[in-house]
């Protein structure tokens, strides 16, 4: 914004603004209480100033700056109209050179020059700069919905607020790099500003507890809270989260088998996925129902009854078959 620029040259800000009624300034022209274009007195908040327009078609209100403005033209337009220029870069460096000469120059009267008095009268009395630079602001409305996240329609993007605020309509005031939520004229939060469509921006601190402690977990917390109950609990929770499409399936199973070590026990649990691993089955149902029936009581023995098959004279060795085939060939 030209203004913006002015103060940053001038280096600080002035108590009041006073521009002509152009339209990107003043919506409707009144001589007593004009209205303000809402970015431009958002602008002047930022500043910390105020904007009292000139009244329309009364060039008298501002004579010296009307003057000033077409001497400043002319006498930077005539050292530049020779020059050439290939980018906007190098056309403001060359203009303001020349401002700076013409700031510098002293007047013919005063036998000072205008960078004098400046600093001589008006620079000490000029309220200082903010810290940011303004951003031009744009405004929108949306209502949070469940997943307590306001959506940004011109992104096409969510962005969480406390969760508390389900149902209630905020307002959004957003800039190219900043995403602000208002309810009530009360800031709830503040989001870096994304464009991926359909994508969610969240804080954790914005969840509601059951939200905020799935949002905590993670393969190696999970796995690690199995082994601590035992080996093959922490065998079959990795399997489990490998197997599965995505990864929040995968820590509700996780998380379901866990919970069983309250309701019978981290030892039986240990059992019951010790059988779940020999038998190669990773499923909370399965696990589940190995506990409700009882079946990991007695694990060990029959692991060993099925580890090998006992000798017996009944049981054919593969001599046989190759025996009773030469007698068929007979």
């Amino acid at each position: 914004m030209a203004t913006q620029e002015a103060l940053i040259y001038f280096g600080g800000v002035p108590q009041a603004i006073v521009p002509d009624c152009l339209k990107s300034a003043v919506d409707k022209c009144d001589r007593y209480e004009p209205d303000i274009n809402a970015d431009y007195a958002d602008f002047a908040r930022h500043f910390g100033t105020v904007i009292f327009p000139a009244r329309a078609s009364h060039p008298k209100d501002k004579p010296l700056v009307e003057g000033a403005v077409k001497i400043v033209y002319s006498w930077i337009y005539y050292a530049l109209k020779e020059r050439v220029f290939f980018t906007i870069e190098e056309l403001k460096e060359a203009v303001a050179e020349e401002l700076e000469k013409y700031n510098s120059k002293p007047m013919q009267k005063l036998k000072m020059s205008r960078r004098e008095i400046f600093n001589e009268i008006e620079k000490n009395v000029l309220n200082p700069l903010p810290v940011e630079r303004y951003q031009i602001k744009k405004f929108s409305i949306s209502t949070i919905g469940v997943s307590y996240h306001a959506y940004l329609s011109e992104d096409k993007h969510y962005y969480s607020v406390p969760y508390t605020y389900k149902g209630k309509k905020t307002d959004l005031i957003y800039t190219e790099s900043i995403v602000e939520i208002f309810y009530q004229n009360l800031r709830i939060a503040s989001h870096t500003r994304e464009r991926r469509i359909n994508g969610y921006t969240t804080i954790k601190e914005h969840m509601p507890p059951n939200h905020r402690f799935m949002a905590n977990l993670n393969p190696e917390r999970l796995t690690r809270w199995g082994n601590d109950i035992g080996e093959s609990v922490g065998k079959v929770i990795e399997k489990i989260l490998e197997t599965k499409d995505h990864p929040e399936q995968g820590y509700k199973v996780s998380l379901g088998i866990l919970s069983m070590g309250k309701k019978y026990g981290e030892e039986r649990l240990e059992k019951a996925c010790r059988r779940a691993i020999y038998y190669g089955i990773y499923s909370y149902k399965r696990i589940k129902s190995i506990l409700e029936n009882n079946l990991d009581v007695n694990v060990e023995e029959e692991h060993e009854l099925f580890s090998r098959l006992p000798e017996h004279e009944n049981i054919r060795g593969s001599q046989y078959y190759i025996n009773l085939e030469d007698k068929y060939d007979e």
